[in-house]
């Protein structure tokens, strides 16, 4: 794909739909306030210029020698300094016995250049004696140095033309631009992929909580989904909160009456390591409907961060679908699907087994077969990471999802409005009519339903 047929990151990214819209990035503090009355000034967050002013004299950052501090007189440069026109003359041992030698030297400079004829016959003979040389030269043969310019030419020798990548380099377009960083870009997904195996839970532990099921947990997430979307929460903060809650219970046993603490408490603490403007601790007391104070909710935090060793580092899902996305040109539809269904992860606990690269990268192959983008090529594989192999199982969960009835109502409304597209209704009815192709067979299909 040519560069100049591509849309750069920030065009994209301000006509995106999502919650990292710019136009929403200016409201979302105060729209996640939620009717609080205090006010937040704009001069916490603005950062300040500073103007440097001269701390001192910048002869010091542009001498770069200590020569003319001492050969320099009266602010005349030094006679001793003679040019390469002059003739040579015997080296001599030290700086002082050049200098005063200097001005008896100096009426020598005439006879570099003769006037006259004799010095015109000169430069003449010297010059074709030069014409000479090179016509010589030329008329050598050069069968030694032929052969090995041929070979250099031919492409099996030309190793790295042999080696080059068949994909596209979607980091070249922002060479220029320093906030993309575009020269790590490479370095910091690889090493966020080998972060991915740290910050995956527990797939099973369920079996070792007494009053939890799986069922509970999706009931917990659709209902932070529903408070993320009324605090106008960046996307990532919505992953990381489900992130923190199943890494805490694969370590903690708690009991039904905390569940809804450790989700509350868990959003609060994604809340203030991802946005600019963390929402105030009442609003998270008042969506709960007072159900906890504050002292709770913050002796909680307290207890979830300690159990996990105050590590918050993850690798974001999102972090991903933008990487594949942008190898996809910045498809909006394809990527407001995406969206959708990698989100699809939180609520369904069979894919806490797989990494978040490979839900990303499963979602965004999934959102183009269903809007008919064209295959999975070779640039967009090895940007997201996976072949289309890999991506089965994945794919399989995802639309075994989408076949079956409605069950996280907050989660299907959210991305029913026009604002993502109507990603969840476009969704279902794909997989309604593709389930059998997808081997999908033990659910019954009259169940299903949509609000069209």
């Amino acid at each position: 794909m040519p560069v100049a047929a591509r849309t750069t990151r920030r065009a994209a990214v301000a006509n995106e739909n999502d919650e990292n819209s710019n136009t929403r990035m200016a409201t979302r503090a105060t729209k996640s306030v939620l009717g609080d009355d205090g006010k937040a000034t704009k001069g916490a967050l603005q950062t300040r210029r500073t103007t440097s002013a001269a701390a001192g004299p910048r002869n010091a950052l542009n001498d770069v020698s200590n020569r003319n501090r001492t050969e320099t007189v009266a602010g005349k440069k030094p006679k001793g300094l003679v040019s390469k026109a002059q003739p040579t003359a015997p080296k001599q041992t030290t700086r002082v016995a050049s200098k005063a030698a200097a001005p008896k030297e100096q009426p020598k400079r005439v006879e570099k250049r003769p006037s006259g004829n004799g010095g015109t016959a000169q430069k003449r003979k010297l010059s074709e004696q030069e014409k000479e040389n090179l016509l010589e030269i030329a008329r050598e043969p050069v069968a030694e140095t032929k052969p090995d310019r041929k070979n250099l030419s031919r492409p099996e020798n030309k190793v790295p033309e042999a080696d080059k990548a068949q994909f596209d380099d979607i980091d070249d377009e922002d060479r220029d631009d320093p906030l993309m960083v575009a020269e790590y870009a490479n370095e910091i997904f690889e090493y966020l992929r080998d972060l991915e195996c740290k910050s995956i839970p527990n797939p099973q532990y369920m079996q070792h909580q007494d009053e939890l099921e799986w069922s509970t947990r999706g009931i917990l997430v659709d209902w932070l989904i529903e408070v993320h979307t009324r605090f106008h929460l960046l996307p990532e903060t919505l992953f990381l909160a489900v992130n923190i809650v199943d890494r805490f219970l694969s370590k903690k046993v708690i009991q039904l009456d905390n569940f809804q603490l450790v989700g509350i408490t868990a959003m609060f603490i994604a809340s203030k390591y991802e946005e600019v403007l963390s929402p105030y601790i009442g609003n998270f007391k008042r969506i709960t409907n007072d159900g906890f104070t504050e002292e709770e909710i913050l002796s909680a935090e307290r207890f979830v961060l300690s159990t996990l060793d105050y590590d918050l580092s993850y690798p974001n899902p999102m972090n991903f679908l933008r990487r594949v996305s942008k190898a996809d040109n910045y498809d909006i539809q394809s990527r407001t699907i995406g969206k959708y269904l990698t989100e699809i992860s939180l609520l369904d606990h069979r894919f806490m087994a797989f990494r978040p690269s490979h839900v990303a990268a499963a979602a965004m192959y999934l959102s183009r077969l269903m809007l008919d983008r064209g295959e999975w090529d070779e640039t967009l594989a090895h940007y997201a990471g996976y072949t289309e192999e890999e991506l089965d199982p994945v794919v399989h969960l995802m639309v075994d999802y989408l076949a079956r009835p409605v069950v996280h109502e907050a989660f299907f409304k959210k991305y029913a409005n026009k604002k993502f597209l109507k990603a969840s209704i476009i969704s279902r009815q794909w997989a309604k009519k593709n389930a059998i192709v997808f081997g999908i067979t033990d659910i019954d299909l009259s169940l299903y339903h949509l609000d069209e």
